[in-house]
């Protein structure tokens, strides 16, 4: 079998030559040289993205956090890698799957400048860094600190580690409007202490959308010794990064949130020279302790799920990340620019344009924040969803790039009507 057939038969294809994403091809073409800032506000480029994805018509969906569902081709592509694993069964799990899931996290990693030496293909962030938290050899009186603001999974793995080992866990609020990085890092800083072990950080608070200084906090930590464990579900494929300009020892994200990946897609990146210290949750063979595939042995898994994170990398890059990541900024300042201020409501997202993204959390006083989903949805066919954490109450909201500004006003003026 040649190679060209080889990949043909595999859903390996769009490793040997692009897809044909007619279009969209077309409509980048028709901006190249334009800014990312310009093309942002260019609303007849992002018609058509919006034309690549298939919407059900019932509601206006602002709830893409927690799966951003892919575009039609990349949905067409993972059918038909369904197809073809089916059509080969165990020959192409004997033969091919390792090799393929390799090259699917080489091609993963290379976003944001690192190699599958360092990279795993996991389900999900909870997976990637549960992982970790769960690896680590804690010995009784170790400490660990995280943020009241960090996802839930997270904080409970925490607590059963606290629970097994003895660990002590110590929590910080991260205030929703910080007054400088440096605040920030020293927040952290305070509960340290000279039996802290690992720091755990979010790149984009999940909750509210903020952006953390990870590098100024990750420089802080290893100055006193301590590893950092960074949950980037939300970031990676929406914000621009190198993991170089982080320097962090551990780092987690879903593949299905903003690169639009299969659902069920995540990544787990260890620095070389970590990989050995920690233990697997299952046993995976006679891996070297620093191969980072002893990590994440999961059994018989939906390899077609690992194919189709290749289209997703494939549309993506035809869209042009630099031009995703200013898109979704606008169409986040777009909505929020237009309710800070409004008597009642209160947006729980920083306004510096260099500690958002895509995401933001806005409350109207009075209203409890699932109360406030549930009125929403109701009575003006806008999805969201409430959020009732420590320091963080209301909806959460996260446009994609095929939200349209008049969904956005639509959303704007029913939450001034809530709040009169």
């Amino acid at each position: 079998m040649d190679r060209r057939t080889f990949l043909r038969k595999t859903g390996m294809a769009g490793l040997a030559a692009p897809l044909a994403f007619t279009a969209l091809r077309d409509a980048v073409a028709a901006v190249e040289g334009r800014s990312p800032g310009d093309v942002a506000q260019d609303e007849g480029f992002w018609r058509t993205v919006r034309g690549d994805y298939t919407l059900k018509p019932d509601y206006i969906n602002l709830e893409n956090g927690y799966y951003c569902f892919m575009p039609q081709q990349t949905l067409e592509h993972q059918i038909e890698h369904l197809r073809r694993i089916n059509y080969e069964g165990a020959y192409y799990m004997r033969t091919a799957r390792q090799g393929n899931k390799r090259r699917v996290a080489a091609q993963v990693g290379a976003v944001v400048g690192v190699g599958p030496e360092e990279v795993a293909i996991t389900r999900n962030t909870t997976e990637s860094l549960d992982l970790v938290i769960g690896g680590l050899a804690w010995q009784a009186g170790d400490e660990a600190v995280m943020a009241e603001q960090d996802y839930g999974a997270m904080l409970n793995h925490f607590d059963l580690v606290g629970r097994r080992y003895g660990v002590v866990n110590r929590r910080v609020s991260v205030p929703n409007h910080p007054v400088s990085d440096q605040a920030l890092v020293d927040l952290y800083a305070s509960a340290m202490t000279d039996k802290t072990r690992l720091l755990m950080i979010s790149h984009m608070i999940n909750i509210t959308g903020q952006v953390l200084p990870v590098r100024k906090i990750c420089d802080m930590a290893h100055a006193r010794g301590v590893e950092v464990l960074v949950d980037g579900a939300h970031a990676y494929s929406h914000i621009p990064f190198r993991m170089d300009d982080l320097d962090c020892d551990y780092y987690g994200a879903s593949l299905h949130k903003w690169l639009s990946a299969p659902l069920g897609a995540g990544l787990l990146y260890v620095k070389r020279e970590k990989i050995a210290q920690l233990w697997p949750l299952l046993a995976a063979g006679n891996y070297p302790d620093d191969d980072i595939r002893r990590l994440n042995h999961t059994g018989t898994d939906p390899v077609h799920v690992d194919l189709g994170i290749v289209n997703a990398l494939e549309y993506q890059a035809a869209l042009g990340l630099p031009r995703k990541a200013a898109r979704l900024h606008y169409l986040q300042r777009y909505w929020t620019e237009q309710l800070r201020g409004v008597r009642n409501i209160s947006v729980n997202t920083p306004a510096d344009p260099a500690r958002h993204g895509g995401i933001g959390n806005v409350g109207i006083a009075g209203w409890a924040p699932r109360e406030l989903a549930d009125a929403l949805m109701r009575d003006h066919r806008v999805f969201t969803v409430g959020i009732n954490r420590p320091g963080v109450q209301g909806l959460r909201v996260t446009p994609n790039v095929y939200t349209t500004l008049e969904e956005l006003d639509a959303f704007v003026a029913a939450m001034k009507t809530l709040a009169a």
